[in-house]
């Protein structure tokens, strides 16, 4: 465990936010477990979880409950000539774990990590249809923010 690690306690209940550096095959099946409930479409391979982690300016970050992985997010850090931004992407609380805080706590380690980084702003979406989501979002301090967000699928 390192010094950027953050400890919590809800209640009785003790967890960690943990930076991932390594993983085991179990945490890899984990995400990709976790990545299915964020959207039926989505999962975690080996080569998009190396990806990530080999990339200087993304920060995966887990909570584990009984040594497994329940709730994950990313953060991923993009340099323009204009600032310094954060993305933050795939948050996701496994369904059986929901409502203990463990998002509450994801997102705040995550917002703590930009400010450490001299991060300007931090953006992110949420499916509309993610009503406990949306309203954390909110009681974080972030505003809905109008404008025309816009994708190309390179990939098919």
């Amino acid at each position: 465990m390192s010094g950027n690690d953050e400890w919590r306690i809800i209640g009785i209940e003790t967890f960690m936010v943990e930076k991932v550096v390594t993983y085991t095959p179990q945490d890899l099946a984990d995400l990709d477990v976790l990545m299915h409930e964020l959207s039926v479409t989505s999962f975690c391979n080996e080569e998009l979880l190396n990806n990530a982690l080999n990339d200087a300016n993304v920060y995966v970050y887990v909570i584990r409950d009984e040594g497994r992985i329940v709730a994950t997010g990313t953060l991923c850090i993009k340099h323009t000539l204009e600032f310094t931004i954060a993305d933050i992407e795939s948050v996701v609380v496994s369904s059986k774990c929901r409502g203990r805080g463990y998002g509450k706590e994801l997102m705040t380690a995550m917002i703590e990590a930009a400010k450490r980084m001299n991060v300007h702003h931090i953006q992110l979406t949420s499916n509309p249809a993610r009503v406990a989501a949306n309203r954390l979002y909110r009681e974080l301090g972030f505003e809905r923010y109008e404008t025309n967000c816009y994708k190309m699928a390179l990939l098919i």
